[in-house]
């Protein structure tokens, strides 16, 4: 019979590095590697599903809701738009994700005004300018009560796709605004509504600082205006003299400074003579 040396040899021959005694594998080390892989892929499946929920399912609750870093990357926003204020605005409740239509409707869109407080984003419509409603005392241009019309009618209820610029001196949601188009929204392809109301002559082309025209840029929204203008649409049917929204709000700033310079500069109320005890005296 072999010797128990001779089968250390032959063994040691035929099997590399082994050694008597030891196990073809560490059991600890194994678990542990099985521990720390189940631990890394958590953490990852945790990172992806809240940035998913992040982007695609938290709703944003109003303005406050959007931050410099939606801004830098010009997120876009679909909603619903329950209200319109003026003719170049409106409120737009957000509805992200999945569960607001049928046949998988498992989300509703508030319709009373207490429902609704602090639940929509103040949006302000890129690039273009209507003609001002009256308001803070001033009387409403011609036109603006057709173009705050035509933008209900044509918005009101209807789901929209928002790309957010930048907030305004209002608080507003300054954004580009695009009706009926999932796929690719950005592209030119898409329905821009700023682009419709100025073929429509239902206001200008937003000029001052700060404008936002999107994909198309300022030359096309001037050519849309244009084409509303050689056809006397809206505010231009009856020729295009007139003032213009942006020149109307300078008039009435320039009014209202003016009356502040008057005021600030009129003499103080002098007091009125004081009476002696005489006349007190007379007088009872």
């Amino acid at each position: 019979m072999p010797s128990d040396e001779s089968i250390s040899t032959r063994l040691k021959e035929s099997v590399p590095n082994w050694t008597p005694n030891s196990n073809t594998f560490n059991i600890g080390s194994h678990s542990q590697q099985i521990l720390l892989g189940g631990f890394i892929a958590g953490s990852v499946t945790t990172i992806v599903a809240l940035k998913v929920y992040t982007q695609s399912f938290r709703r944003i609750k109003n303005g406050n809701w959007i931050t410099p870093d939606m801004f830098a990357k010009k997120r876009w926003i679909k909603g619903v738009a329950t209200n319109v204020g003026d003719g170049d605005n409106f409120r737009l409740y957000h509805t992200p994700g999945i569960g607001w239509r049928w046949p998988v409707k498992f989300r509703r869109i508030p319709v009373k005004s207490r429902e609704l407080k602090d639940q929509t984003i103040h949006i302000r419509i890129a690039g273009f300018d209507a003609p001002e409603g009256a308001h803070f005392g001033r009387p409403a241009q011609p036109h603006a009560a057709e173009s705050l019309t035509w933008l209900k009618d044509r918005i009101t209820g209807k789901t929209l796709y928002c790309q957010v610029h930048q907030r305004d001196q209002y608080a507003r949601i300054i954004a580009d605004v695009v009706i009926k188009r999932s796929f690719a929204p950005g592209s030119l392809l898409a329905n821009s509504l700023a682009m419709e109301m100025l073929r429509a002559g239902c206001g200008t082309v937003y000029e001052q600082a700060g404008a936002q025209y999107g994909v198309r840029g300022k030359e096309e929204f001037l050519k849309a205006e244009l084409e509303a203008k050689n056809a006397r649409r809206g505010m231009w049917q009856k020729g295009i003299g007139g003032e213009s929204p942006a020149e109307y709000k300078r008039r009435y700033a320039q009014l209202e400074a003016g009356k502040q310079d008057v005021k600030s500069q009129s003499p103080p109320d002098e007091p009125a003579p004081r009476k002696g005890w005489f006349s007190r005296l007379w007088k009872r």
